[in-house]
């Protein structure tokens, strides 16, 4: 689970995971959103696909990402999770 939170510590990888979140994207599409060079992104989808956050799909010359939905959710819950605990721990 830290891989996942180390990835969505940076604004750059949720802001593709927000863009994922309305559809399944490639990597150019992706790029038009930042102006970053495409080592740069790459090393970004790269950290996200290690977290199982996305999953990339290549077809022809074009990889396809898709948001691994069920992952970000377990993230966000183990969150809350923290959250709570600590919260009661200092009521």
């Amino acid at each position: 689970m830290n891989a996942v939170y180390r990835a969505l510590g940076d604004p750059t990888r949720r802001t593709i995971i927000q863009l994922l979140r309305q559809r399944d994207m490639s990597a150019g599409e992706l790029a038009e959103h930042f102006p970053l060079t495409k080592p740069t992104l790459s090393k970004h989808f790269t950290v996200l696909k290690d977290a199982d956050l996305i999953q990339g799909e290549r077809n022809g010359t074009t990889i396809i990402y898709t948001l691994n939905v069920s992952v970000l959710e377990d993230a966000l819950c183990g969150l809350m999770a923290a959250f709570k605990i600590n919260r009661r721990k200092s009521d």
